[in-house]
């Protein structure tokens, strides 16, 4: 199991050079990845590439781009410009999206994710591992009368799903590298996004996906503080379906409830709870709800966790 944290997202939106000096600090405590939100702000892959050009050994990724308002070409240009200036150490991470934002934010209709996912999935496939794409579907069209190649792009792109729902899962199984459930709690690993997603993957012939699952969590003196924060913090994810589902499955009422706060043995007998339920990954987010120096102390036991994973 490798371990990480999120360097940026949409709550708490960074400098560039801060997020490079908080990479560095991730690296140096013995974290293996670092990950970025995708907002209408920063955009993750170029900043992944950034930082992941500035400390090397540091596996960067995103966490997620939404299919809606994209094109399997430009996201595929953006990823392997991302791979090439890493040296083949970024993961591009998807993302259905959600209905608010898509329409309020596009002007389009959310509709159809599953099918859209999937003709995106099939594209993008397509163009990272050969570098070119003749596909056709319902609702992309993706063809590459220029080369898609980027020299030094290699090995091709993971790519990973923002899954969590059967029909999500099953397409995610089917056509790429792993997922990254949020607020998925153990019981909602072990119970429901694990085996859907193995069972689309050995169906389709793939190999075992990769379950890079991320969690809210903190260690902290005081976990009644932090906890109070997480909930208002975590409260919007309450109502988006998806995460509604989710959160019930794994046994919470709130999203705050999944969240990992305590001293170092309670979060590190939590991460091995995930590890247990089949997480092959664990991200650490919101690892600054405490402060900074919660965070200090949170980064260091997972280092610490890291080196004996």
């Amino acid at each position: 199991m490798t371990i990480g944290v999120t360097l940026s997202s949409t709550s708490y939106p960074r400098t560039v050079d801060d997020t490079v000096r908080l990479a560095r600090e991730a690296h140096d405590a013995g974290l293996r990845s670092g990950w970025f939100g995708q907002s209408f702000s920063y955009d993750s892959p170029l900043l992944a590439a950034i930082v992941g050009r500035e400390v090397p050994g540091l596996q960067v990724g995103t966490s997620a781009i939404p299919v809606f308002g994209r094109h399997p070409l430009l996201v595929s240009s953006q990823a392997q410009t991302a791979q090439a200036a890493t040296g083949g150490r970024y993961h591009l991470g998807l993302a259905l999206g959600t209905k608010r934002l898509t329409e309020d934010g596009f002007g389009i209709p959310y509709e159809r994710p599953i099918a859209r996912l999937r003709e995106f999935l099939t594209a993008l496939r397509q163009l990272v591992e050969t570098g070119a794409a003749d596909f056709h579907g319902e609702l992309l069209t993706a063809t590459t009368p220029l080369p898609a190649a980027v020299p030094g792009a290699t090995p091709p792109v993971p790519l990973l799903v923002a899954a969590m729902g059967p029909q999500a899962l099953r397409v995610t199984g089917e056509l790429a590298d792993g997922a990254l459930p949020f607020h998925a709690g153990p019981r909602a690993l072990a119970e429901h996004i694990v085996p859907a997603l193995t069972a689309a993957a050995e169906a389709a012939g793939r190999p075992a996906p990769r379950v890079v699952a991320l969690i809210p969590g903190v260690v902290t003196a005081d976990a009644d503080a932090v906890r109070e924060k997480a909930a208002e913090a975590l409260a919007p994810y309450e109502g988006i379906p998806s995460y509604q589902r989710i959160i019930e499955l794994s046994g919470a009422e709130r999203a705050a409830d999944l969240a990992v706060i305590g001293d170092e043995e309670a979060v590190a007998a939590e991460v091995r709870r995930y590890r247990e339920a089949g997480a092959t990954e664990v991200v650490f987010t919101d690892t600054d709800l405490g402060g900074e120096a919660d965070r200090q102390r949170t980064w260091k036991l997972l280092g610490e966790l890291a080196a004996g994973a």
